[in-house]
């Protein structure tokens, strides 16, 4: 049976944004598993993805105080249908990424991250691939806010889909 995976980071909320919006919420509640990137801000949203998601992998970021640090790891880890995920917040610049994280996550098929509001997916030289959702509430310098969808299935990550987020 196929795996729908939501990815999230950067959500900023109350910060960039009141709450997170409906179209996001309506993926999670649908998804099989979702993975959140860090900089959540509040305590609240974290309880409230908790409560939303049937199974959530979260990490901290920068911009979260000390109770999130306290209940979220800095790298997370899951493996589903034999796939290895890593998760973490920062990745350090763009130029040299792949290799860089090749090196720090040598036991990981897909690194999740963000931290930067800008998309990516992107495979380094030994087949690592590395995604990161944008932001769903704040773009920054990006056309739109994002967050991506992709399908687990028979241990493939396919059909990985980044998703604009509608305003309005």
């Amino acid at each position: 049976m196929p795996l729908k995976l939501v990815f999230v980071a950067d959500t900023h909320v109350p910060k960039r944004a009141r709450k997170l919006p409906e179209q996001v919420w309506a993926a999670v509640e649908t998804a099989d598993v979702v993975f959140h990137a860090g900089d959540w801000v509040e305590p609240a949203l974290l309880d409230e993805f908790e409560e939303r998601s049937a199974l959530l992998l979260g990490v901290h970021g920068n911009n979260d105080g000390p109770e999130l640090r306290r209940r979220l790891p800095e790298t997370a880890r899951i493996t589903l249908e034999g796939l290895r995920f890593a998760m973490v917040h920062e990745t350090g610049p763009a130029k040299g990424r792949e290799l860089r994280c090749e090196a720090l996550y040598p036991d990981a098929d897909v690194l999740v991250f963000g931290h930067s509001h800008i998309p990516w997916d992107t495979t380094s030289p030994a087949g690592l691939r590395l995604l990161n959702p944008g932001s769903p509430t704040d773009r920054r310098r990006q056309p739109a806010c994002t967050y991506l969808e992709a399908i687990l299935h028979g241990g493939r990550l396919g059909d990985v889909r980044l998703v604009e987020v509608q305003r309005g």
